[in-house]
């Protein structure tokens, strides 16, 4: 399959029965360590929204959410999430989350539309998060700051896990690197965003990668994102553009980058109002989370999900996602998979 990479000479670190229990690990490690660093509190999520409220995410705006009749509320529909991106900012008013604080909440979706590859799969499993902030915090060095703490609860994840496992080595680098995407444009003109990201991660091996979303100065935005959670228009530095970005770390056994989280400051007033422009899609100004924020009653902040199957993937040396999550593959996949020692559960 075109889509498939297979390592020579695979080895599973861990058995499935040694992988399940390492699963639980990483997991309980990580969440309560991500807690404690950015302050937040675990809420429960939602699996589904209704259509309608802008309260789900549409991702880079062409992506179509599961969908179904609901028999008794007279056939309205809910969707089921492809994030929570908008509803978590909803929740940090409803529940009355002061400065400094936040929420994070196991989140659970599906994107029908994904290619499914070693990374991609229909089902996202993340933790969700979002922070109150100040508006003398939106800035780059505010985030610099927030993706710091998260890459710092990273490694010592990391670390945790190689004690237990110590045929597992450590191999993330001690700092994370930060570029924008206008310099990594500059830096490699010749490239396309895809190539672009893939040097600069093989050359730090963990980079945060600052403003997507935004057309750069060829006119092709990095990448897409939705025009209403993340900020990809406000003016930095230096006539650069973005208060948002990409956790991308080096994957040694699948030789690439490897995504790790997808996170930012998010719009207010004024940047939503320019990125509905931008994006041509000012009808959704009467949406229920739209018009709670153009009320400014919703607080500043920001908010990002880091993958966690993508983070038990990695730190587990596996070569494909449905290693550490049980998922819908091609019977295709499966069988070259197999025949190659990558064990789908």
């Amino acid at each position: 399959m075109k889509n498939l990479l297979i390592p020579s000479d695979y080895r599973p670190t861990l058995d499935v029965k040694q992988t399940e229990k390492a699963i639980k690990l990483i997991k309980d490690f990580f969440e309560v360590s991500l807690a404690a660093e950015l302050r937040l509190s675990r809420v429960t999520a939602p699996l589904f929204v209704l259509h309608g409220t802008g309260i789900n995410d549409d991702l880079t705006g062409v992506e179509t959410p599961v969908s179904f009749p609901i028999a008794d509320m007279n056939g309205h529909t809910a969707e089921i999430v492809q994030s929570l991106a908008k509803w978590k900012r909803m929740m940090l008013a409803d529940y009355g989350i002061q400065h400094g604080y936040g929420l994070y909440t196991d989140m659970n979706a599906i994107r029908p539309c994904e290619q499914l590859d070693n990374l991609h799969s229909i089902y996202v499993d993340q933790w969700d998060w979002e922070r109150v902030i100040s508006r003398g915090e939106r800035t780059i060095s505010f985030l610099q700051e927030v993706v710091r703490k998260i890459y710092a609860v990273i490694k010592r994840a990391e670390f945790y896990l190689c004690d237990h496992y110590p045929f597992i080595k450590p191999e993330l680098p001690d700092e994370i690197t930060f570029i924008h995407s206008e310099d990594l444009q500059r830096k490699y003109p010749d490239l396309n965003p895809r190539q672009r990201e893939e040097e600069v991660v093989r050359q730090h091996r963990a980079v945060f990668i600052i403003g997507i979303g935004a057309p750069l100065a060829d006119g092709i935005p990095h990448d897409g994102r939705a025009p209403d959670y993340d900020d990809w228009i406000s003016e930095t530095s230096n006539g650069f553009r973005g208060l948002n970005g990409d956790i991308i770390i080096w994957n040694n056994v699948l030789n690439c980058s490897y995504e790790l989280s997808s996170m930012g400051i998010r719009v207010d007033r004024e940047a939503l109002l320019g990125q509905l422009e931008i994006t041509g899609t000012m009808e959704r100004k009467e949406l229920l989370f739209h018009r709670r924020l153009l009320n400014n009653e919703l607080p500043l902040s920001i908010g990002g999900g880091i993958g966690q199957s993508r983070l038990c993937m990695y730190f587990l040396r596996k070569a494909h996602i449905g290693e550490v999550q049980v998922g819908v593959w091609p019977a295709e996949m499966i069988e070259m998979c197999r025949a190659n020692n990558i064990f789908l559960l």
